[in-house]
């Protein structure tokens, strides 16, 4: 029997939920997948797929983001700062569930050998933050708004085995990889004037190896390979990958991006399928039958944690989470997370409510008419800020009459007599009247996020619990 996303997610719902809750019914597992002997590699080498999918995918972004000679649009060489100067359109296919609300100042940079040094002006009070991953996709640390203040900051970003001095004024943070990925965000309004404000503030941004720190330094040019697919989406890329070269990758990865100590227990098990850190890839452990099988049901486990993982709250229509950004030991919430939103803040930082389907279970239909409301008083609490994004049915944009890609407050948002306030989901256009407060949707179906910058800790919180997302309706 061929197993297909399609079919897994469907028809075998219940047998890949078994699977992920601890083994009953393997006579029925194997049935279902095609196998008889080998079932218990199969789910092992699956564990593992979903254990290195985030390594993976942060190894292929960064392929594909620093295959480049110079610092050009939203591409740029290793130790390169990437200055987006407006926000992404709908051809954008570098990351998942892209934003456009903050203009991106980003870098890839590798802490293997010496320390690099992040130097940060004078925000002038603007919201922005400074989320660094390592290469598992952990945020092990965040300068901005909220955590350091606005005012002019130096950071170290030392790498897992760096002992030393640094100069006075900067601050080490440590990476427990020599990958690094600095993913900063800086509000932007969009308009021109605010542009270009911004357009200053990311100019005085600097990154620089140790080394060159308080001398004049400009990053090497870079070198494309062209044997790199710079047009599939990154997550296309590692989703079609066999198992056998997934995890030789993963292996190669591993040498120089260990896991943490607390991986210790989970590593022991992979050993029998051949993959040890620090070690190649030992393609003899490995039943080579399994290489296409094992990442299409590992792929759907990780998409099914929206239905049967308890860190996933589901209401009116919504799923959210509030572990990302840090996940220990929890591989399938991290790999989901990985999955559609690649790059995801801590909850302190953003809470992504995500919405696939209205209140009653259909999928969104741009054939459809849609309205959310906001009861007076009641838009997001977020004290960064906040926006509704719409998102084609693979987490990208939509291309829109407008150039609308989400909706805000910066939209000047038109209320209703009683105070409160209707955003209006469709295709067409809902009147000029009504303009102000249109998401645009694609024809097909479409996924809508609801992004909350620092959400607000006090009542009214998603935090706590105690502000609901109010569902997108459909309209009669």
């Amino acid at each position: 029997m061929k197993i297909t996303r399609r079919t897994a997610a469907l028809g075998g719902v219940a047998v890949l939920a078994g699977a992920t809750a601890g083994n009953p019914a393997r006579a029925e597992q194997g049935a279902f997948l095609g196998i008889g002997e080998g079932l218990e590699d199969f789910w092992l080498a699956t564990d593992a797929y979903i254990f290195g999918y985030p390594l993976v995918t942060m190894e292929m972004t960064r392929r594909v983001i620093t295959n480049a000679a110079d610092a050009v649009g939203t591409r740029a060489p290793m130790g390169h700062i990437i200055k987006l100067r407006s926000y992404p359109d709908a051809s954008f296919r570098d990351v998942t569930a892209p934003n456009a609300d903050t203009l991106y100042t980003t870098a890839f940079f590798d802490v293997g050998n010496e320390p690099w040094v992040l130097s940060v002006p004078d925000m002038k009070g603007r919201y922005f933050l400074l989320p660094m991953l390592d290469g598992w996709t952990t945020v092990f640390q965040v300068p901005g708004k909220r955590t350091t203040g606005t005012g002019p900051q130096t950071y170290a970003i030392t790498g897992p085995g760096w002992k030393g001095t640094l100069p006075e004024g900067v601050k080490e943070y440590k990476s427990s990889t020599n990958i690094v990925w600095l993913l900063g965000r800086i509000y932007c309004t969009g308009t021109p004037e605010d542009y270009a404000a911004v357009h200053k503030l990311q100019d005085e941004f600097k990154l620089v190896p140790l080394s060159a720190y308080g001398k004049p330094y400009t990053p090497p040019p870079g070198k494309v390979d062209p044997s790199i697919d710079m047009k599939t989406a990154v997550r296309d890329q590692v989703n079609r990958m066999d198992a056998v070269s997934y995890f030789k990758l993963l292996c190669e990865l591993m040498k120089s991006n260990p896991p943490a100590a607390a991986d210790a227990p989970e590593l022991a098990r992979f050993a029998h399928l051949g993959i040890v850190p620090g070690q190649d890839f030992d393609e003899s452990k490995f039943k080579v039958d399994l290489a296409k099988r094992v990442p299409e049901v590992a792929f759907d486990r990780i998409m099914l944690q929206f239905k049967i993982n308890g860190a996933v709250k589901h209401e009116n229509g919504w799923a959210f989470t509030k572990k990302t950004g840090i996940y220990g030991t929890d591989y399938l919430m991290r790999a989901l997370v990985t999955a559609i939103g690649l790059g995801a803040n801590r909850p302190q930082d953003a809470v992504y409510p995500t919405s696939q389907r209205d209140a009653v279970g259909r999928k969104y239909s741009g054939a459809n008419k849609y309205v959310m409301r906001f009861p007076k008083g009641h838009l997001p609490p977020a004290d960064g800020f906040w926006s509704l994004t719409m998102y084609d049915d693979k987490y990208f944009f939509v291309n829109n009459p407008l150039n609308r890609y989400s909706i805000s407050a910066r939209q000047n948002l038109k209320s209703n007599p009683d105070g409160s306030t209707d955003l209006y989901i469709q295709h067409e256009s809902p009147g000029k009247e009504k303009e102000s407060n249109w998401l645009p949707a694609p024809a097909g179906d479409f996924i809508l996020m609801l992004r909350m910058y620092w959400p607000s800790e006090t009542d009214p919180s998603i935090i706590n619990g105690t502000w609901t997302i109010p569902a997108a309706t459909k309209q009669a």
